[in-house]
């Protein structure tokens, strides 16, 4: 069986230091961003420790992580930098099963 997912993006974002709850806000309602995007097959926002964060999103091709990367999120949290402690570490990853 082929996988119909076949690209990602795996993010990792600390927050600053007292805007833990914010951050995590703006995760929460950025699910409603990622809806509107018909190549985005899923997403997720993680916590993975107290101020530490992580984004995993999938899509079918490279056209669709490409224009999730020209999207809502990733303005969202420019936006919110001051929630961020330094930049969001973004890697590109290919899904070898879904």
């Amino acid at each position: 069986m082929a996988a119909t997912t076949t690209r990602g993006l795996f993010a990792t974002i600390e927050a600053a230091p007292g805007k833990e709850d914010e951050l995590e806000r703006l995760l929460v309602e950025a699910q409603s961003i990622v809806e509107a995007e018909p190549k985005t097959t899923s997403w997720f926002a993680l916590r993975m420790g107290r101020g530490e964060y992580g984004i995993f999103d999938a899509f079918p091709d490279d056209a669709g992580r490409d224009a999730h990367l020209q999207g809502g999120v990733v303005a969202a949290l420019r936006d919110h930098a001051d929630l961020l402690e330094g930049q969001p570490q973004i890697e590109k990853v290919d899904v070898l099963a879904d």
